[in-house]
C-alpha cells in the first residue's frame, strides 16, 4: 500500500449519520442546527483557538475531550449565535443543550461535543436548540444529502458549503475522510491543543471509518492542520470559536498503525488543504486567492512569520485588489516581520514575473506583465530570503470594499 493509492471518494465513512433543521436562530430563517451522531462512538481529537477569549462551547468541549480521553458520541453545532461573552449564563446554556441531547441520543453527557458560530454577545437560546431535537433525529440519515444539509446548516456569511472527501484502500478496504467546514472571515486560526490558552469563526469537523485511539488521531492532525487551517487568512482576525475535530468510528476495522499511518496522513492532508483553500476562494469580498510561497527562510517558522505579515497588511491586500503589483508594500511589510534578513539577498517574483532582485527593482520587472498575472483569480507570490533552506506556502485574499460593507452591516 503506497500513498499514491489514495483517491477522491464518493463514499461517506461508515458510523455516522447526519441532519439539520431550522430551529429560528438563523435571521433568514435557514437552517441552523446542525448534529452528527456516531451510534457505536466515536474516539477524537480536537483543536481549539488560541484567542484568550473564547466561546462557552469551546470551554465546555474542551472540558469533555479532556473528561472522556477523546470519546465523543454526537456533534451538536448551531450557527447564528456564536455563545460568547455570554459569562456563565452561557456556558450553563450549552451545558443544558448537551444534557438534552445526551437523553435524546443515548449518550454520556461528556459525550456531546458543542459547536456555535455567528454573532458575538447576544445570549445564547438553548431552548430553541433542545426543542429543535426532536426533529433532528427525524431528519437524521447517512446519505450525501443527508451530510450536505449538516454543511450548509452550519455556513453564516458563507455563500456555499464546503465539504472534501478521500480514501485509502488497505487491502480491498475503503477507509474513507469526510472533512465539513464554515468559514468566509474573521479567518486567521491560530489552532492548538485543547489545553491551555483557547479562535464569524471557522469550524471543521472531520469524519473517518479508520479504527485509532485519541493521542493516534492527534498525531496526524496536528501536522495537518498546521499546514492548511494554521497557514491560512483572509483578514488577520482569529476568532473566539475556532474549532477543528477529527473523529474516528473504526466501523472499517481498518487500524490506523505503522502500515496504514502515511496514507492516512496524506489523505487527511489532502482533506484539510481542500477545506481550507475553499475558506478563503469563498472569504467575505474575495476577487483574488494568493498563495505567498516564502523560500529561502532559516526555518519554516521564520518563512510562516513573513507570510503572515504580507498576508495581514492593508496596503499589500488593498493592491492585490485592484492587481497593483506594488512589489515595494511585499518588501516593507516583510521588513516589520520581525525576522532579520539582508534586503540585498531578497528575490520576489509575482507570478512568473521578476519584480524584485537583489536589493533593487528588478531589470525585467514589466508592469504590465506582472499586472496581468495579478488580475487571474488565484496566482502564486514568491519572496526568496536568501538565508537558508526553509519554506512556507500561505494562503490568503486581497481586501475589497465589499468585505467593508459585509462587516460594516454584519450585527444590524
Amino acid at each position: 500500500m503506497q500513498s499514491d493509492e489514495m483517491v477522491k471518494s464518493p463514499g461517506l465513512p461508515l458510523g455516522f449519520v447526519w441532519g439539520a433543521v431550522k430551529a429560528g436562530i438563523k435571521a433568514s430563517g435557514n437552517t441552523d442546527v446542525a448534529i452528527a451522531v456516531a451510534s457505536k462512538g466515536s474516539n477524537a481529537a480536537a483543536m481549539f483557538t488560541k484567542n484568550q477569549v473564547v466561546a462557552a462551547p469551546v470551554t465546555v468541549g474542551r472540558r469533555h475531550i479532556a473528561s472522556t480521553g477523546g470519546r465523543v458520541g454526537v456533534v451538536l453545532v448551531n450557527a447564528g449565535n456564536a455563545n460568547c461573552a455570554t459569562g456563565q449564563p452561557g456556558v450553563d446554556a450549552c451545558v443544558q443543550t448537551c444534557v438534552a441531547a445526551a437523553e435524546r441520543f443515548r449518550c454520556i453527557f461528556d459525550e456531546v461535543f458543542p459547536s456555535s458560530t455567528g454573532i458575538i454577545g447576544v445570549p445564547f437560546p438553548a431552548e430553541k436548540v433542545v426543542e429543535a431535537l426532536p426533529d433532528l433525529e427525524q431528519e437524521m440519515g447517512a446519505t450525501a444529502e443527508h451530510a450536505d444539509s449538516f454543511a450548509r446548516a452550519i455556513m453564516t456569511t458563507d455563500t456555499k458549503m464546503k465539504v472534501a472527501r478521500a480514501s485509502i484502500d488497505v487491502d480491498g478496504v475503503e477507509v474513507r475522510i469526510f472533512g465539513v467546514a464554515k468559514g468566509a472571515g474573521m479567518i486567521h486560526p491560530q489552532l492548538g491543543a485543547p489545553v491551555g490558552p483557547a479562535h464569524a469563526t471557522m469550524l471543521v469537523y472531520l469524519f473517518t471509518d479508520i479504527a485509532a485511539e485519541s493521542e493516534q488521531l492527534r498525531g496526524v492532525l496536528e501536522p495537518a492542520v498546521e499546514r492548511s487551517f494554521n497557514s491560512i487568512s483572509i483578514d488577520g482576525d482569529t476568532s473566539t470559536n475556532d474549532t477543528v475535530l477529527l473523529l474516528a468510528s473504526g466501523v472499517s476495522g481498518v487500524k490506523l498503525d505503522a502500515r496504514t499511518q502515511e496514507p492516512f496522513a496524506n489523505a487527511l492532508k489532502l482533506v484539510c488543504g481542500s477545506l481550507a483553500y475553499q475558506i478563503v476562494d469563498d472569504g467575505e469580498g474575495v476577487g483574488h486567492v494568493v498563495t505567498l510561497h516564502i523560500t529561502g527562510a532559516r526555518t519554516e517558522a521564520e518563512a510562516k512569520q513573513v507570510a503572515k505579515a504580507i498576508a495581514h497588511s492593508p496596503l499589500c491586500k488593498t493592491a492585490w485588489s485592484s492587481a497593483d503589483p506594488n512589489w515595494g508594500r511585499l518588501l516593507a511589510a516583510a521588513g516589520y516581520s520581525g525576522v532579520v534578513f539582508d534586503p540585498a539577498l531578497v528575490n520576489i517574483t509575482i507570478g512568473s514575473q521578476p519584480v524584485f532582485e537583489l536589493g533593487v527593482r528588478s531589470a525585467a520587472f514589466q508592469e504590465s506583465a506582472a499586472h496581468a498575472e495579478m488580475e487571474a483569480r488565484d496566482y502564486t507570490i514568491t519572496m526568496d530570503l536568501g538565508l537558508g533552506e526553509a519554506e512556507c506556502r500561505f494562503l490568503t485574499c486581497d481586501l475589497t470594499e465589499e468585505y467593508v460593507r459585509i462587516n460594516a452591516d454584519y450585527s444590524s
